[in-house]
């Protein structure tokens, strides 16, 4: 199947937002909650609805629809957004120890496209996924919620902060 797999509104999809290189950003909370506060607003004002999500090191996942357009447009926007203002964010952080070398390789991975300017911050696809059954939704509902789990982050599914399975959710992200 082609990994330019097109969305369509009002239809549930499993989809990955991964790094450029499976660079791990988000292993710093600034970013991760820039992630939420641009998902928060994306529920509020693009129609976007999250049923399921988690938030890893160098990737997100989401069980999600879209009310008013096609699901991959409104993440196409949301992750240019984001690499905007990530990359800002690192560029103006003196105390991000990372800082060079993040830039550099965001720099490297937009090399010979000039469709990125500067950098390079997210892959191209999001890998959307139909889910069409409930036993295909419940599929990838565990395979989020344990995704943390698998990674040696936490114990329990319900103890990752980033994730829907959290026990507070108080990232105040609409869990529908």
């Amino acid at each position: 199947m082609s990994e330019y797999r097109k969305t369509t509104a009002n239809e549930l999809f499993y989809v990955t937002l991964t790094t450029v290189g499976w660079i791990d950003v988000f292993s710093r909370d600034n970013y991760k909650q820039l992630l939420v506060e641009n998902l928060r607003y994306c529920q509020q004002h693009e129609g976007l609805e999250i049923y399921a999500y988690v938030i890893m090191s160098n990737h997100l996942h989401l069980i999600a629809a879209s009310r008013n357009k096609e699901l991959s447009q409104l993440l196409g926007r949301f992750k240019g957004h984001t690499a905007k203002k990530i990359i800002s964010m690192i560029e103006s952080d003196t105390y991000e120890s990372r800082r060079e070398w993040l830039l550099y390789l965001f720099a490297w991975f937009a090399k010979g496209n000039k469709q990125y300017g500067k950098y390079h911050f997210w892959q191209y696809t999001n890998h959307p996924t139909l889910l069409y059954s409930q036993e295909v939704i419940m599929q990838k509902l565990n395979y989020i919620h344990q995704n943390p789990v698998r990674a040696g982050l936490v114990t329990e599914p319900e103890h990752y902060l980033y994730s829907s399975a959290h026990i507070a959710h108080h990232l105040e992200l609409e869990v529908l």
